[in-house]
């Protein structure tokens, strides 16, 4: 679904490239080096820092992400508010808030959720292996659209999420799947009720 021009404005800036270092991680989270996006990428992927914003507004809803159709992962892919990595030297509170002005032109109270590791295999293009940072926030400014990082955009009651996930689980981004299932299951008191 292409975006309403009418309904959103957008920009143009480019906010990450294959070449940025990635911070890579052991499985306690501690900092063990640093890599370019492409190779942490490459075969089976290479543990790396992550988050995931997860911004709903006041009536409940939660702001998706349809990712940009020149991703190298999961093009074109409906994926939760917000995801990418921390830079080198930065902090997770700095990098959170960064990234969400630079796709979605938005500010928000976040509060860290809970953090976890996954690696999901993109075919033969790449891997993501992630020890990745969950966030829960509130806002409900219109989205900046970045079109270098996001194709469309929507806000989805929680339910209507669900159904459309176990509807057709292929149209979203893995780890979209696993963490909503879990702030479902174990962070349910954290969500806002739909109204």
């Amino acid at each position: 679904m292409p975006v309403d021009m009418n309904r959103t404005t957008t920009k143009a800036d480019i906010v990450s490239s294959e070449a940025e270092a990635l911070i890579l991680v052991d499985p306690s989270d501690q900092v063990v080096g640093y890599l370019d996006k492409s190779q942490a990428h490459n075969g089976d992927g290479i543990l790396h820092r992550a988050f995931s914003l997860f911004v709903f507004n006041d009536g409940g809803q939660l702001l998706l992400q349809q990712r940009a159709p020149d991703k190298r992962l999961w093009p074109g892919y409906w994926s939760n508010s917000c995801c990418s990595h921390p830079r080198k030297g930065e902090t997770m509170d700095v990098a959170v808030h960064r990234r969400l002005e630079q796709e979605l032109g938005l500010s928000a109270e976040l509060q860290f959720t809970y953090k976890f590791e996954y690696t999901a295999s993109f075919g033969d293009l790449g891997t993501e292996h992630e020890l990745c940072w969950v966030y829960v926030g509130r806002s409900n400014a219109v989205p900046v659209i970045n079109t270098t990082e996001i194709m469309d955009w929507r806000w989805i009651d929680s339910a209507a999420l669900t159904d459309a996930i176990s509807a057709e689980p292929e149209r979203y981004t893995p780890w979209l799947k696993l963490e909503w299932e879990r702030l479902n299951r174990d962070f349910g008191a954290r969500l806002p009720a739909s109204t």
